[in-house]
């Protein structure tokens, strides 16, 4: 299975034993958006929900960060994921969540996953079938196991403002990268991480909400400086839209990125880290 798959692909494996198709939607809060009661008025059929807010980290006092792959695996069960499982992830996000649910499948050991190109909107565009209601699964073994490779720090980043050994790009849009627009969220600053560079996750799609091809990818890329031949770590507001970069440029077949986990969430917060404007 590729790691980009069409509405015609999945319409054809629809039923398939080992296929797991997975809606990902969460929403921003303030849209007065109801991601559950949205799945269960019209889902894609057999497709089970996550549930990304539960997937964190309660303990850690920066929102949004990584649950342990323990809590990860226990929830993967109860969904019906499991070890084996062709595992299709879409969502009916502005900020594209599925793509946070595919980083955290792929750090926590899932080998075949994919993002369904243009999410539920292309399927419903094109008339395909609807679910209602709650799917509910036989719970799978998911082996619990965790990579942390892909993983920066705080401190992590502060280090590579000096080394210099990994380049940082930002997802967030330009306005709020510049420090133009304030951070909509309470005691963060606006800004960026000095040194970063600039590549809105709005940049990398078609209007239809289906991502670009490679070549408009790598052009996404290269028109804010990235050397595509140098590691790269992706940063948002809270790790999701810096997912979608991680996204992209796994369909450009790069393998050194990582994630800043805390993005500007932790760094904006903390009155000790060097903030630019632009």
């Amino acid at each position: 299975m590729d790691s980009l798959v069409t509405t015609e692909w999945l319409a054809n494996e629809l039923g398939a034993s080992d296929l797991r198709i997975v809606d990902c939607t969460k929403h921003l809060a303030g849209t007065g958006r109801d991601a559950l009661a949205e799945y269960e008025a019209g889902h894609i059929p057999g497709a089970v929900f996550m549930d990304l807010a539960d997937l964190t980290d309660t303990s850690n006092p920066v929102e949004n960060m990584l649950p342990s792959a323990e809590k990860f695996a226990s929830r993967m069960q109860s969904l019906g994921l499991g070890d084996g499982s062709r595992i299709v992830l879409y969502d009916d996000s502005a900020v594209k969540t599925a793509a946070r649910a595919w980083f955290m499948l792929k750090m926590f050991g899932a080998h075949d996953v994919a993002l369904l190109d243009g999410g539920i909107a292309k399927w419903k565009a094109e008339g395909r079938p609807l679910a209602q209601g709650k799917e509910q699964l036989r719970h799978r073994h998911f082996t619990a196991w965790q990579d942390d490779t892909g993983v920066r720090t705080k401190a992590d980043v502060l280090a590579n403002l000096h080394s210099k050994a990994e380049q940082v790009v930002d997802a967030r849009g330009a306005t709020r990268w510049s420090g133009a627009d304030p951070d909509p969220r309470p005691g963060i600053a606006a800004g960026h991480i000095p040194g970063s560079m600039n590549v809105p996750f709005t940049d990398l799609y078609n209007a239809d909400g289906t991502f670009k091809d490679k070549a408009g990818l790598k052009a996404a890329f290269e028109a804010a400086g990235v050397d595509l031949g140098k590691p790269v770590t992706t940063s948002c507001g809270s790790g999701v839209t810096a997912s979608v970069l991680l996204f992209a440029l796994s369909l450009l077949g790069k393998e050194d990125t990582a994630l800043y986990d805390g993005s500007w969430t932790e760094w904006g917060a903390d009155p000790d880290t060097p903030k630019a404007t632009a």
